[in-house]
């Protein structure tokens, strides 16, 4: 198999830990969403500066900071918004309107770049969402509407940083740069949660996870597979992330494996399967 496919493989599992993470934390009121958000990405910043530096000594090069605004500005809001909405959303109705907006800013900026996905990809990315839809539909309510435009403001700022990151040419030193530019912003939010006490210290060890492991590492290796991917492809894979954090669920967080969800699983991933396999046929 290819590079990208492990690439995309270990990416999503990674953001099938920060899902994992972020129930714990936040859903269990460990740390409100301000300190969550922000040392969440000042320690990413942290250990891919050091990753950085070290990658700049080995090579001779000169220090700079790789990466751009845009897409910082982007991962800041994509992680502010997602935390925020998570205090008003279920899980479930969350994950809905965040894929959702992955998948429409993905796939409409993929169709105005000209690509044209192929009936195939279209049949893999219905039976896919409707898969999920199918398996969320117990537990969706009406929803909040500040958390239902927080949570679609954070899927399109990450379709948005998924998009930039496409036409990435060092994913480790881009990925550092883009979490470096967001300190200035993530130190207001760790300060806010200081002085309204939004902190205990499992939360703060789960929010250090989530920043330097599963979001600062895990963006690299997303940023390096994504050149692999088409915009289409690179959204409909993303589906199969609250399957792997579902598993990780039973797995870690001994919830339960249901009949419910064993076959709307199958069904996702393999509305993936399809779509995936069908344009590779096509490439």
């Amino acid at each position: 198999m290819s590079s990208t496919f492990w690439l995309t493989t270990l990416a999503m599992v990674a953001f099938a830990g920060n899902s994992i993470l972020a129930r714990m934390a936040l859903g269990d009121g460990a740390i409100d969403a301000a300190g969550y958000t922000g040392i969440r990405l000042a320690s990413g910043a942290a250990v891919l500066a050091l990753l950085l530096i070290n990658a700049n000594r080995k090579t001779a090069s000169s220090v700079r900071l790789p990466g751009g605004w845009p897409s910082a500005l982007a991962l800041f809001v994509y992680a502010v918004a997602f935390s925020y909405a998570y205090l008003q959303l279920g899980a479930a109705v969350g994950a809905l309107v965040l894929f959702a907006s992955v998948q429409a800013t993905m796939i409409a900026w993929g169709l105005i770049r000209g690509e044209r996905p192929s009936l195939a990809e279209i049949a893999g990315l219905t039976i896919a969402f409707a898969a999920f839809v199918y398996w969320i539909a117990p537990a969706l309510v009406t929803p909040a509407l500040l958390g239902t435009l927080l949570m679609i403001a954070s899927g399109i700022a990450w379709g948005v940083y998924s998009l930039r990151g496409r036409a990435a040419t060092d994913p480790m030193g881009e990925t550092a740069g883009n979490f470096i530019r967001t300190v200035p912003l993530a130190i207001p939010l760790i300060v806010l949660s200081v002085f309204q006490s939004g902190m205990t210290a499992i939360g703060i060890l789960i929010a250090l996870a989530s920043g330097a492991i599963t979001s600062g590492l895990g963006y690299i290796v997303w940023y390096r597979a994504l050149p692999g991917l088409t915009a289409t492809r690179a959204s409909i894979v993303q589906l199969s992330v609250p399957v792997i954090a579902a598993i990780g669920g039973v797995l870690f967080l001994a919830e339960a494996l249901t009949l419910h969800f064993m076959l709307a699983a199958t069904f996702v991933l393999g509305g993936i399967a399809l779509a995936l396999l069908a344009k590779k046929r096509h490439l």
